[in-house]
């Protein structure tokens, strides 16, 4: 179970120089999107306001965000005005995306027959959407296709939760979370 899931809007501005390194603010300078800019210290924000400025934050091989605390995982999204992280005791994983997206045009690549049929909830592509992208993030596996390897096996609105699982592999219990016009999923493994 995640220890701590931290949702925030996206940062109008910079964050201050606590909590982001100089070479982060190059990195970042970079970027041709301030949206971009933002996210990406904005993230980097959170994780060290939460476990202190000192915090090193890197990417493993895969890229995913690390920290070089032992026995600390962090797990980054973001979209449009949202930041979500999540920090654990054990490997997790996050998704965000807005109520408002709109995934007709990206539906037919990641969404198959079977998982169309879970729920007549019209929140249905952007929760399965996360749902794959958490666990694709948790998988870690490279080159892993959102329709033919990832399955979603439920989807239960009222209880919060998700079930899927990643190229056959045994399931994964995700939890369901919608505040603010925003979809999160989570897990904590």
């Amino acid at each position: 179970m995640l220890r701590k899931l931290i949702l925030e809007p996206l940062p109008s501005d910079l964050p201050s120089s606590a909590f982001v390194t100089e070479a982060e603010r190059a990195a970042a300078a970079a970027f041709g999107s301030a949206r971009r800019r933002r996210e990406y210290l904005g993230w980097r924000a959170i994780v060290r306001r939460e476990l202190g400025p000192e915090v090193q934050i890197g990417y493993d091989v895969l890229g995913a965000p690390q920290v070089d605390c032992p026995g600390v995982y962090i797990a980054v999204a973001h979209c449009e005005g949202r930041i979500a992280v999540g920090i654990s005791d054990r490997r997790c994983t996050v998704d965000i995306e807005s109520e408002t997206r709109d995934f007709r045009r990206a539906a037919p690549r990641y969404l198959s027959n079977e998982e169309r049929a879970l729920s007549d909830d019209p929140l249905l592509p952007a929760v399965v959407w996360c749902a794959k992208e958490a666990l694709y993030k948790y998988a870690g596996t490279p080159g892993t296709d959102l329709l033919h390897d990832i399955r979603i096996r439920s989807v239960d609105f009222a209880a919060g939760t998700i079930e899927g699982s990643v190229a056959g592999t045994a399931p994964v219990r995700l939890t369901l979370l919608r505040q603010d016009g925003y979809v999160v999923v989570y897990g904590g493994l």
